[in-house]
Parts: C-alpha cells; sequence; structure tokens
C-alpha cells in the first residue's frame, strides 16, 4: 500500500520515522510529504483512491484536513488517526474497501498499541459484503444497496444470495443460496454474475470478461466504444466485468483503441500474429484479415488468448469498422479466509 504519514506536533515526528520504517519493512511505500502551505494541501495531494493517510495527532484535526475531498465509499483512501504516543490506531475513513481497518490493525501490532474498529459488520461479527467482494474481486454494483444489506444482516435477517459461480467454503451466517431455478431466485438480495442484474438487488460483478478488439485504421474513438458496447449489450454483459483488451501487436498505437482503455481503465493487452495463430481453431474466418495482418481473425483470437483460454461468450461482433469479441476467463470465489467469513 501506498502511505502518507502525517504528524503534525513535535511530539509526533519521531513515532513518523519509527513507523515508516516499520511500514517499509512490511512491504508499504512510504511517500514523502510534498512542501505545502497546510496540512490541508498537504492531505489533498496525499487524498488518492488506493492510497492511505496516516495522521498521527488529534482526530479533529485530521478530520478537517480531509474534509474537502471526500468523495464517496467507493473512491476515498484509507484514512488512519494514531495518537502522538502511538497507544490507539483509529481508522477514521474506508475501513473495508480502502483498507483503513486492516492497516489499523497492523499499525496496532508493530506499535504494540491498539486498534480501535467501530464498523458495525466488525463488532458484531456479521458478514461484511464489501469487504469480502474486494477479498474477491468483484466489483459492488451499488454501495447503497451494499449498506442496505449489512442493515438487514445486522437486524439478523437472512440474505439470498444468488451465483452464477461456484463459491468454496460456508456459507457465512445469515446468508441462504437461492436456487437459480426457482421463484426464489428472483427475490435475492445478493447476485454474483457477469450479467447486468436486478436492479432490486445488490450485484457484485466479477472483472474477468476478457474483450477482443480489432479495427480499421484511424477509426473513431466513438466507434470503437460504440462497438464495444452493443457487442456486450447484445448478450447483456455488465461492462463493468471487463478486465482487459486484447488485440494484434501492430494496434497498440491505435489512437483510438489506447484512448478507450485509459478512460476506461482497461489493460492493453498485444499479441503478434504468431500468438494469435497459436491459439488454435475453430474461429470466425477472414481471408481478407489474414491477407492484411497475417492471422484469419483478430478479436477472437486476441479474446480468446488474453482470458488465458477461457469460454467465449461473444463471437466476432463487427460495426463501423471496428470487431468485438469477449471470452470469460476462470473464476475463483470462496467463503473461507477469515476476512470472508467474519
Amino acid at each position: 500500500m501506498i502511505i502518507t504519514i502525517f504528524a503534525f506536533t513535535p511530539a509526533g515526528k519521531p513515532l513518523r520515522e519509527k513507523l515508516s520504517t516499520l511500514l517499509e519493512g512490511r512491504g508499504h511505500q512510504i511517500l514523502a510529504e510534498r512542501p505545502a502551505a497546510s496540512l490541508r494541501e498537504r492531505a489533498g495531494e496525499a487524498f488518492r483512491p488506493g492510497s492511505a493517510l496516516v495522521f498521527i495527532g488529534a482526530a479533529g484535526i485530521a478530520v478537517r484536513a480531509i474534509a474537502p475531498f471526500l468523495r464517496s465509499k467507493a473512491e476515498d483512501p484509507a484514512v488512519v488517526v494514531i495518537d502522538e504516543k502511538g497507544r490507539w490506531a483509529v481508522p477514521l475513513l474506508s475501513g473495508h474497501l480502502g483498507g483503513a481497518n486492516e492497516l489499523s490493525a497492523e499499525i496496532a501490532e508493530l506499535l504494540g498499541s491498539r486498534a480501535v474498529i467501530t464498523t458495525a459488520t466488525d463488532i458484531n461479527g456479521v458478514f461484511a459484503v464489501d469487504l469480502w467482494a474486494k477479498a474477491c474481486g468483484l466489483v459492488i454494483g451499488s454501495m447503497e444497496k451494499a449498506r442496505d444489506i449489512s442493515m438487514r444482516l445486522l437486524k439478523g435477517e437472512e440474505v439470498l444470495l444468488l451465483s452464477d459461480f461456484p463459491i468454496a467454503g460456508d456459507l457465512p451466517r445469515g446468508l441462504r443460496a437461492a436456487d437459480a431455478g426457482a421463484e426464489e431466485a428472483g427475490t435475492a438480495g445478493i447476485r454474483v454474475s457477469i450479467y447486468r442484474g436486478e436492479a432490486s438487488c445488490l450485484n457484485l460483478i466479477p472483472r474477468r470478461v476478457y474483450l477482443g478488439v480489432g479495427c480499421r485504421s484511424g477509426v473513431s474513438q466513438e466507434a470503437v466504444c460504440s462497438a464495444v458496447t452493443e457487442a456486450l449489450s447484445r448478450e447483456t454483459i455488465d461492462i463493468r466485468s471487463v478486465a482487459a483488451v486484447g488485440t494484434i501487436d501492430i494496434k497498440k498505437d491505435e489512437p483510438a483503441l489506447a484512448a478507450l482503455c485509459r478512460q476506461k481503465g482497461w489493460p492493453l493487452l498485444c499479441y503478434t500474429a504468431e500468438e494469435l495463430r497459436g491459439a488454435g481453431n475453430g474461429f470466425t474466418r477472414s481471408d481478407f484479415v489474414f491477407s492484411a495482418v497475417g492471422v484469419d481473425n483478430v478479436c477472437e483470437r486476441a479474446a480468446f488468448l488474453a482470458s488465458r483460454s477461457g469460454v467465449m461468450l461473444v463471437r466476432k461482433f463487427a460495426a463501423g469498422g471496428v470487431t468485438v469479441a469477449a471470452a470469460l476467463g476462470e473464476i475463483s470465489l470462496s467463503f473461507d479466509s477469515r476476512e470472508d467469513r467474519q
């Protein structure tokens, strides 16, 4: 984890140096504070998704420093406060998704102090759906519905879980598996699927769909985006399930494709014609494509390779000078770990 540690009292500075060394020893990256006019400005520079801020000093000062930068539970980084004596480590923000609870526990272990966890699901030993989703790499369709699920579990209500994929381990207390073929499937509180789900339930989406894309030179970003969206929509695949995009290496610098991947945060995986040919047989053949790039199909073969020989979900779809295919990579889900079981 990338961590910035702030000490705003003279007594807290030695603790900052000590903690920096200890956390680096655990493999964390500690960023130096950038010169700025105020603690608030320094906090703003460090306030990035996926990072962590550790304040040594009064909790109130830390709260005022981060207040202008709060966005949402899904985006805010982990924020932890430690008193200047190092006795208490308190997660203030993003305890589950950002990892503040886990970081607080680690800091407490390193300093021989105590972590003060206030998250309701943790202190009541209730299954935390957002924490489990994070551990399994699932996209949370709605943070509001995730909160509602937690509230139902805290009240002792039963929540039905419907999953398109096997989940290893025993179901946590409060969850019951819904039968996909039964009427109760429509009343599931949680659904794990790559397909667009019901608006009434919490949809958890595995990011295990790999796109293969081919396109003519000079195609627009709008054309690429439109083709991808339509190809997935025809199969009701949730676009949030996309993990990466594969293509032929001669298209690695195609502006429209590169721009779309940057916008969506999708890695672009590039393969040579020889690698694509090595994917095997059974793909849609195009003599024109073969004469142009040396392989009979780019999109299907690229999706297949990107998914590591996964299951083809979308065969070659063509629109506006763009071809799109999709394959499903292996999905592994489990309730076995301590974090998942609560």
